[in-house]
């Protein structure tokens, strides 16, 4: 398995951060230049590997911690994108409910990335508090995941436990991940909740 995080602003350094912790090698993109943030990745650690977008896609499973309304941009580097799991971190706080067909945003997004599996995770927490070690007071800190594919949810839970965080399941993107979505100007009831599991 091989990871990319596309986006590389608050959210997407906070993720490359959990991924060094941990030893893990995780490609970086934007659609910039990866000269243009190769020093800020170093900072972060060797295993943080500044790609080209076109590069980074070809990862098996991918982070999507762009804005909102930069999601088509990214989905339309590949023709289909079969075969690989995207774990929307996107809130699309401040788009109208109609822009997304009533939708919940990540169903919305998931059109856009044709043939993927798509999980919402990761999404809930400011970037301050995701930057931060998950281990917490002996706990570890949870992180939500919603999908309409149980098994790209396990998957994505096992990477998540790798980082350090605790997943807690939702069930799919249209009931548990409304919890944890954002669109017009509500938020779901579980985001800015930071929250601690004791084993």
């Amino acid at each position: 398995m091989n990871y990319a995080i596309v986006g590389f602003g608050n959210i997407g350094q906070a993720l490359a951060k959990a991924f060094a912790r941990n030893g893990i090698e995780v490609s970086v993109a934007t659609t910039r230049d990866p000269e243009s943030f190769a020093a800020d990745a170093a900072a972060i650690g060797p295993t943080i590997i500044p790609k080209k977008l076109a590069e980074a896609i070809k990862a098996d499973i991918i982070f999507l911690a762009v804005r909102f309304e930069a999601h088509p941009n990214v989905a339309k580097a590949l023709p289909t994108w079969q075969g690989k799991t995207i774990i929307d971190v996107t809130n699309a706080y401040g788009v109208p409910p109609e822009e997304l067909g009533g939708q919940p945003s990540s169903k919305f997004i998931a059109q856009a990335f044709s043939g993927a599996k798509l999980v919402k995770g990761f999404n809930h927490l400011v970037a301050p508090v995701l930057d931060q070690d998950p281990a917490v007071h002996g706990g570890r800190r949870v992180v939500f995941l919603a999908s309409d594919d149980d098994a790209a949810a396990t998957r994505i839970g096992e990477l998540a436990e790798n980082l350090g965080f605790a997943p807690i399941k939702l069930g799919g993107v249209s009931e548990g991940g409304l919890l944890v979505q954002a669109r017009g100007d509500s938020w779901g009831h579980l985001i800015f909740k930071d929250l601690v599991k004791f084993d």
